[in-house]
């Protein structure tokens, strides 16, 4: 029997009015499955997204609680960019990618699921990598589950 895996009707439904932002308390964790961080840099750190379009969709996140891209420092902001051709490298290694979405979704209007805090989305893609079952049945397949994209991605990650 196969199964699917999909659990963005937690994230759809979750509480928005908690005044915790998932970035920072993942942040003050240490890191191991349960904060899904792969990579703590200086400025930002690389965590994988709990509700993945696709396995091995990760986030670049500054560490500074902002959603303005203007209080980056530029340091901060080459280290972004830096840590996604990095992610991007490892999700070549890992799943063989072909290609990758990478960008900001900026506030809510923009998008963002989590607007309060800015975050650089990669998500590794594959031709012919549609499925019909995201339109018409509103649910994700994803070949692994979401511990096993994080201890494959945090042991290449090295």
């Amino acid at each position: 029997m196969d199964y699917l895996y999909s659990n963005r009707r937690d994230y759809f439904n979750r509480d928005k009015s908690l005044p915790n932002c998932a970035f920072c308390d993942a942040l003050a964790m240490p890191d191991d499955y349960n904060n899904l961080i792969v990579h703590r840099g200086e400025e930002n750190f690389v965590i994988l997204n709990k509700y993945p379009y696709t396995s091995g969709h990760m986030m670049v996140v500054p560490m500074m609680h902002t959603c303005h891209m203007e209080d980056l420092s530029t340091s901060a902001l080459t280290e972004m960019m830096l840590l996604a051709r990095r992610a991007m490298a490892t999700l070549e290694r890992v799943y063989q990618a072909q290609g990758f979405n990478v960008g900001l979704n900026i506030g809510a209007a923009g998008g963002a699921g989590i607007a309060e805090h800015l975050h650089l989305h990669v998500v590794p893609r594959w031709q012919r990598d549609t499925n019909f079952i995201t339109v018409l049945g509103q649910a994700r397949v994803l070949p692994e589950s979401l511990e096993d994209s994080y201890n494959q991605i945090k042991k290449a990650w090295k």
